[in-house]
């Protein structure tokens, strides 16, 4: 199992980093859109449909409707918006599982939701590509997630005691989760202090950095919370090693849209 993990990401490593920071415009638009329409594809099986015809058509649903929001861009604030809204309801669903799963738990319904998890983390990304500095904060919202990541893992194993959602993700803890949230804001302060923020500027940043980290975390659980519900351990198995690619994007999708909401409410661009 190490050894296939280990050949599928120094496959995908080499292409992730070209395709985010090499391609630009409809090709970046479109290298974005097939990750996110394997992801429409896998989703659907946690919907609950696992005929391969059901997948492709709900996958195709979502590439239609990358395009029609690539060829619309001023739909970008609603979608962004929607995104906002659904992940603070997602919160309450995480905590509240399995009690409030009924409201939910029908296919339809979770197709829905499959397109407030998706098509904002596509728009987050198109848009964040378009401001200054775009390739750079992309990388930063990553390195965000991937460090929380692993100061969660480092320190849940040392101090992990209290559950953090025990009927979701039994795994995870408190301490993880305050863990990775702390290396987070590591990472921003001396970011911070490389490029010179003011008091003002540090203030923001830290905070920013605090609620991507805790929605990136909401994002992991909601998807272990369908998984769970769905009886699903991975969401596929295109990834060897590595599950499916919802697994592995799951954090980015809460956090890519919020980040990109808070950017642009920093004044880094206009939507």
């Amino acid at each position: 199992m190490l050894k296939q993990r280990i050949i599928t990401a120094l496959i995908l490593l080499p292409i992730a980093l070209c395709g985010f920071f090499l391609l630009d415009g409809a090709s970046f638009a479109l290298f974005i859109g097939v990750v996110v329409t394997l992801g429409a594809w896998e989703w659907a099986r946690l919907a609950g449909f696992s005929a391969q015809v059901a997948r492709v058509a709900y996958a195709a649903v979502i590439a239609v409707s990358l395009l029609i929001m690539y060829v619309l861009p001023d739909l970008a604030p609603w979608v962004l918006g929607a995104a906002v809204l659904w992940w603070i309801l997602a919160t309450f669903l995480v905590l509240t599982f399995p009690q409030t799963s009924a409201h939910w738990s029908s296919a339809a319904c979770k197709l829905v939701i499959g397109l407030l998890i998706l098509l904002p983390a596509w728009q987050g990304l198109i848009l964040i590509k378009q401001w200054d500095l775009g390739n750079w904060l992309i990388l930063s919202v990553m390195v965000l997630v991937w460090g929380a990541d692993i100061g969660a893992y480092f320190s849940g194993k040392a101090f992990g005691k209290r559950k953090l959602a025990a009927k979701v993700s039994p795994g995870k803890s408190w301490e993880g989760m305050f863990g990775g949230l702390i290396a987070s804001l590591v990472i921003t302060a001396v970011v911070g202090a490389f490029r010179g923020w003011s008091g003002s500027q540090f203030l923001f940043g830290l905070l920013a950095a605090a609620l991507v980290v805790l929605i990136s975390v909401v994002g992991d659980l909601t998807e272990s919370m369908f998984k769970r519900q769905s009886g699903i351990k991975d969401s596929s198995n295109l990834l060897p090693g590595h599950g499916g690619v919802l697994d592995r994007i799951d954090s980015l999708t809460a956090a890519i849209p919020v980040f990109a909401v808070l950017l642009w409410a920093a004044n880094w661009g206009v939507m």
